[in-house]
């Protein structure tokens, strides 16, 4: 099957499988995929022009709502920790569409840039797990809500296991099975516009950067931050498609809109996934999501980093 815009020819059934493996492991801690699939596209179907950062965030309007519904129907959402993220990376994510097309436009730059951001993801989620990132009151909540899922099948129902305690320009706090977190309002707004930037730039919405700095960083429960993080990247990834695609006319030397075909396929993909991948991670332990998270993370950033030294 051949997609205009972006000018691959691939077996049609490829795109949606590959966004469900995906989308199946990395939904469980906060991240749609995307920052995964935007390395297929680009070195496995040759998709290299500022549209496969469209197409990427095209994914996760497809996406991720399946993700979220799922959290939300188990009490899994930190709604002020959403609507924070929201308010800081949406003007950051159109600003970042802007770098992506003035600056960055050609792979080669682009692949320097993503693998630097993906290290210092990864480096930052190892260098927690090595200190004992279970550790502390996130990891007593989380082994908590462990046992309540090994003892009755399922959390949330009846008893919303997230409890807002307070939501004001200064704070956020909640409590999550007897513990309670908290961080500060504005300190989240400033993270959230410049990963903004950064996701904007690599077409991901941000997820990827966020969740695993809430959980590294912040402390807080893996399983409260992926609602939070899934929904944030929807709402930019909105604005993201319709940014880029507004901006396409401009840019007549350029393919710069989404590719709407590719990036259906791998998002109706990835909506099967981020739905399994939510009903599934409250049965993994939190650690075993933060290395597979870590992992992954390094394993992309090393092979492009690497490709970019042996063309040295």
């Amino acid at each position: 099957m051949h997609f205009q815009t972006s000018g691959v020819e691939v077996f049609p059934l490829l795109p949606p499988l590959v966004a469900f493996v995906v989308s199946l492991f990395t939904s469980m801690g906060g991240v749609s995929g995307a920052f995964l699939l935007l390395p297929f596209q680009m070195s496995v179907l040759g998709f290299t022009s500022p549209a496969v950062s469209a197409t990427n965030q095209l994914f996760n309007v497809v996406a991720i709502p399946s993700g979220v519904a799922r959290y939300m129907r188990e009490g899994r959402m930190v709604w002020p920790l959403t609507w924070v993220v929201i308010v800081g990376t949406l003007p950051g994510v159109l600003l970042g569409a802007l770098v992506r097309v003035r600056f960055l436009p050609d792979p080669t730059a682009f692949k320097v840039f993503a693998g630097l951001v993906l290290l210092w993801i990864g480096a930052r989620l190892v260098r927690d797990l090595l200190r004992g990132g279970g550790a502390g009151a996130a990891g007593a909540a989380e082994q908590r809500f462990r046992e309540l899922v090994r003892g009755f099948g399922s959390a949330g129902g009846a008893a919303r296991p997230v409890e807002v305690q307070a939501f004001n320009l200064r704070r956020v706090s909640y409590s999550f099975y007897g513990e309670t977190f908290s961080f500060p309002t504005a300190g989240v707004f400033a993270l959230s516009l410049v990963v903004g930037i950064v996701g904007g730039i690599y077409g991901i919405g941000g997820g990827a950067i966020i969740a695993p700095f809430f959980v590294a960083v912040l402390g807080l429960p893996v399983y409260t931050v992926a609602g939070a993080a899934l929904m944030g990247t929807f709402v930019t990834s909105v604005a993201g498609v319709a940014f880029y695609q507004a901006i396409a006319p401009f840019y007549p030397e350029l393919a710069v809109a989404p590719d709407w075909g590719l990036g259906l396929l791998f998002g109706l993909g990835g909506a099967a996934g981020m739905y399994c991948g939510a009903r599934l991670q409250k049965h993994l332990p939190a650690k075993a999501i933060k290395w597979m998270l870590a992992g992954v993370i390094l394993f992309v950033a090393g092979s492009y980093l690497l490709g970019i030294f042996r063309l040295l």
